[in-house]
């Protein structure tokens, strides 16, 4: 089941992109891989999600990216959330 983020209109599954963050920064397979690997356009949303997890906070607010889903929210907030995420799981490892 995808879970949302108060205010945000994308249907992210935010476990999944963990998931998919683990297999890229823990397995070490990189994010073409990953794309060619992906079943559907939000997967491969999700994954471009995880790769900019390499970036720089500072550098993403520069880029003013949005999110497609609404032109006023912010990839900040899935960043975090998205953080806390697989901070949660690498502990339970």
């Amino acid at each position: 089941m995808a879970r949302r983020v108060p205010g945000c209109m994308g249907h992210f599954d935010f476990e999944k992109i963990a998931e998919f963050a683990r297999k890229r920064f823990v397995e070490g397979i990189d994010t073409v891989s990953l794309m060619s690997q992906a079943e559907s356009q939000q997967e491969k949303e999700e994954i471009a999600l995880v790769s900019l997890l390499d970036v720089d906070n500072h550098q993403i607010r520069d880029l003013g990216l949005a999110c497609p889903y609404d032109r006023n929210c912010r990839i900040m907030s899935c960043r975090k959330r998205l953080r806390k995420i697989i901070a949660r799981n690498l502990a339970t490892y």
